[in-house]
């Protein structure tokens, strides 16, 4: 009797030890296909055009390209093009598919003195077609004296004047939005050059805004577009090295860029292969 009771202890043991190798394998196999997942999502490419007047743009492309690199999976292409001179048509432009290579494009120039308007209109088309963008700073004043709308509406803002160097208290407008998670419901900046708003295009969201002290009155200065078949993401903060090189700044464009390429999720995080490399 007592040989049967441990014949059946055994046989219990035996099938309960099976079916935890069974379930530690399956575990083991279905992690094993997340990183295999993980590691065949190709890195997002981003071209940034950056270059001419009043900016630090060869440190800023560093700041922007080293900061948003170490929050998200992506693969860079930098054309800064056209000096210190706000007048220049540069290289880039002067292909109709100058864009077509990029799942985005990050915008941070200031080519003001620009008024050809073929040459503008040719820059804004590839936004129309469908390609993302992130708007930074003063590529808002690129191209704002040209008389065509197709650039600003690109952008969803027009703006032609900024205010006084000052620190900026950023209100936080939509803090659910998938791009204002983890933002402050303030930030106070380090320094700033708010830009005055003069007209928010149809379909342009402001997600924050902050106080102008010239015109004492609120200025849009955190936004979203969407324009033809693509999406935008845009902010007038980031004419100080200061301010750029900060984790809440770096952070915020990093989620507008994911956001603009749907590969951000409802909380604010990047999407399954779209976060930051691994620290080995």
């Amino acid at each position: 009797m007592i040989h049967r009771q441990n014949k059946r202890i055994n046989i219990f043991f035996g099938l309960a030890l099976a079916a935890g190798m069974v379930c530690l394998v399956a575990g083991q196999t279905t992690a094993a296909e997340t990183t295999a997942t993980k590691s065949k999502v190709a890195p997002l490419k981003v071209l940034m055009v950056t270059g001419g007047s009043s900016h630090d743009y060869d440190n800023q492309k560093s700041i922007l390209e080293k900061g948003i690199a170490a929050r998200a999976n992506i693969q860079w292409t930098i054309a800064h093009q056209g000096g210190k001179d706000r007048n220049q048509m540069i290289e880039l432009f002067k292909s109709p598919d100058w864009a077509a290579k990029y799942d985005i494009v990050v915008h941070n120039q200031c080519f003001g003195g620009v008024t050809d308007v073929a040459f503008v209109e040719r820059v804004a088309q590839a936004h129309y077609a469908g390609v993302p963008a992130v708007i930074i700073h003063c590529t808002v004043h690129s191209y704002r004296h040209a008389k065509t709308d197709a650039w600003r509406k690109v952008i969803g803002v027009s703006s032609f004047s900024h205010e006084k160097h000052r620190p900026l208290a950023v209100r936080n407008l939509q803090a659910k939005h998938p791009i204002m998670q983890g933002f402050p419901k303030v930030w106070n900046t380090p320094n700033g050059e708010l830009y005055k708003i003069d007209k928010m295009w149809p379909n342009c969201k402001a997600l924050a805004t902050a106080f102008g002290e010239d015109t004492q009155k609120d200025h849009t200065c955190i936004w979203t577009n969407t324009i033809g078949k693509g999406k935008v993401f845009g902010t007038t903060i980031g004419h100080h090295n200061e301010t750029m090189s900060t984790d809440v700044y770096l952070d915020l464009v990093t989620r507008g860029m994911l956001w603009a390429c749907d590969k951000l999720d409802d909380s604010g995080k990047p999407k399954p292969g779209y976060g930051p490399p691994k620290t080995k």
